[in-house]
Formats: C-alpha cells, sequence, structure tokens
C-alpha cells in the first residue's frame, strides 16, 4: 500500500462499518473485503464493510424501521455533540452499507420474521433506495444486533489515502441463515480468516491493510469468541482513536491515545501505541508478535 504524506484539507466526512463475526472451529473469525484496486479510498486493500453516511440515512422512518429509540442509540455512540436523528443515521448507515456491500441484511419483518435477505437484494439491484426496500418489504432494521465498537478520526496527514473520515465502527454476528459474499463492485475478493490469521496475511504480503484495520484486528485477536467481543462491546462506551501521526528518521510513525507523543495520554486500546512504516508496511516496534502484547 502506497504511503501518502500530503496534508488534507478536506472535511470529515461521517461514515460507518460493521465488523461482521463468526464463531468457528478453531474460534473467532473475522469477514475482511478487497476493495476495487481502482477505488479511490484504500484501493486494493482488506476492509470491513461500509462506507460514508448519506443524507438518505437520516431521513429514514425511524420510529417505523428501527427497533431501539432514537434515545438508546444516541446514548449508545456516547457522542453528546449529535443529534438523536444523527445517531440514528449512522446506525442506518452502518447497516446500509453491510447490506450493499455483503448482502448481509440485519432486519426482521414487523411480524418479528426472519428477513428475505435475497428479496431485498434484488430490489436494490433493482434500483429501489435502501429505504424503500425497507418500506416496501415491512422491515425493521436490528440495531441491537450490532454494538458500538470504536470511532476513528482521520488525522489532518493521512498516512494510506488523501481524504478524511470520521467512521464509526460497529461489532455484529452475521444473521443465521445469512452469508456474506463480496458484490463483485466495489469489492473483488472476500475472506473469512481469525484475526491474528488475518494479521499473518498481512505481515506477509498476501494482503493489504490500513492501519485502523490492523489495529481492529489486534484488538479482536484478544477474544475466543463472538459473544466476548459483544460482551466487552455493550460493557463500555465506545473509544475515540484519533492517530497523531509524525516523521521520524525519514519515515512515518502514527501514534494512538496513550503514546508519549500522542495528545491524548489515556490509552484507547490494549497493544502498542504506534505503528512504524517500515519494509512497506505498518508495524508495531518490535516486530509481529508485539500487536498482541
Amino acid at each position: 500500500m502506497e504511503l501518502n504524506l500530503e496534508i488534507v484539507t478536506t472535511p470529515l466526512r461521517p461514515a460507518a462499518t460493521v465488523v461482521m463475526l463468526r464463531d468457528a472451529p478453531a474460534g473467532l473469525e473475522v469477514f475482511l473485503m478487497q476493495r476495487h484496486s481502482l477505488s479511490d479510498v484504500l484501493g486494493g486493500a482488506y476492509v470491513f464493510p461500509g462506507g460514508k453516511v448519506d443524507a438518505a440515512d437520516a431521513e429514514l422512518d425511524m420510529a417505523a424501521h428501527l427497533d431501539q429509540p432514537l434515545a438508546v442509540l444516541h446514548a449508545g455512540l456516547n457522542e453528546a455533540d449529535i443529534s438523536e436523528c444523527t445517531a440514528g443515521g449512522l446506525y442506518v448507515a452502518a447497516l446500509r452499507e453491510a447490506f450493499e456491500e455483503s448482502g448481509v441484511l440485519f432486519a426482521q419483518t414487523h411480524l418479528a420474521q426472519a428477513v428475505d435477505a435475497v428479496r431485498a437484494a434484488a430490489l436494490l439491484r433493482e434500483g429501489l433506495e435502501f429505504n424503500a426496500v425497507l418500506a416496501k418489504m415491512a422491515l425493521r432494521l436490528q440495531t441491537r444486533n450490532v454494538a458500538p465498537w470504536t470511532r476513528w478520526i482521520t488525522p489532518t496527514s493521512p498516512s494510506v489515502m488523501n481524504k478524511r473520515f470520521d467512521t464509526r465502527f460497529f461489532v455484529a454476528a452475521v444473521p443465521a441463515g445469512q452469508v456474506a459474499v463480496h458484490d463483485d463492485h466495489e469489492t473483488t475478493a472476500s475472506i473469512w480468516l481469525s484475526p491474528r490469521a488475518a494479521l499473518a496475511h498481512y505481515w506477509d504480503g498476501r494482503i493489504a491493510l490500513a492501519p485502523p484495520q490492523i489495529m481492529s484486528l489486534a484488538q479482536l485477536s484478544r477474544h475466543a469468541s463472538v459473544a466476548s467481543v459483544l460482551a466487552q462491546a455493550r460493557s463500555r462506551l465506545p473509544p475515540v482513536i484519533a492517530p497523531e501521526p509524525f516523521d521520524q528518521d525519514g519515515g512515518r510513525v502514527i501514534c494512538y491515545p496513550g503514546d508519549a507523543r500522542h495528545s491524548v495520554c489515556e490509552p484507547a486500546m490494549l497493544g502498542p501505541t504506534r505503528l512504524y512504516y517500515r519494509n512497506k508496511r505498518f508495524e508495531p516496534d518490535g516486530g509481529f508478535d508485539k500487536l498482541f502484547d
């Protein structure tokens, strides 16, 4: 992945992503998709399903199509400076993007029946907007099935792209009976891997990852099951992670809350507080195993 060292002056774009999880015989696995190589955001890299918030996300009839009150969703995000409607829109964006990119729909009918995700995807392909699909099929989005995990804010000097995002990461188990798969449009490949295996693939050069995915996978590697991840997510408010990069000895260093060079003294994550760009990859001082200390 090519390093970007330019200062970006464009405003932050609100975004949302869903880290989709499943329990496999060998333990916890996470779903990763490869973005199209021509994408202007992390082209060729492996990411979690997600994208920017659209204006229509906040225009959904939330009383009819969300399973929790907006006040509950707002409190879970712990963002006093946004409205309840904006908070609801972030959840809608996360679930919409997950559906559009992976085919997984976190929803039920108003009679609490399982959703027909195949039919919903067909309606989307026919040109119906996401909100219209929900209305036509009388669906209620299952916000209870996703939990706020972290909030990542791109610095003004991003390391791997020329855009800035304020992204809310949610964690969730893939609903029973649904299959996650890349869309062959925005994403061209997909894979289920344990968090540690995904990082090993990155370390060996088999896949490309951006720093937020690297650090998120390092956190997930500390969990043995989906239930463990969700329990942690629901036991605390999502930490804000605003990386602060700097240049040292001709190379890029990204520091995180808790690092001596970071403006926030309290750590937001376990593991290393710095990643160094070396050997054409981001890595902690001390090697691969330091991701899991």
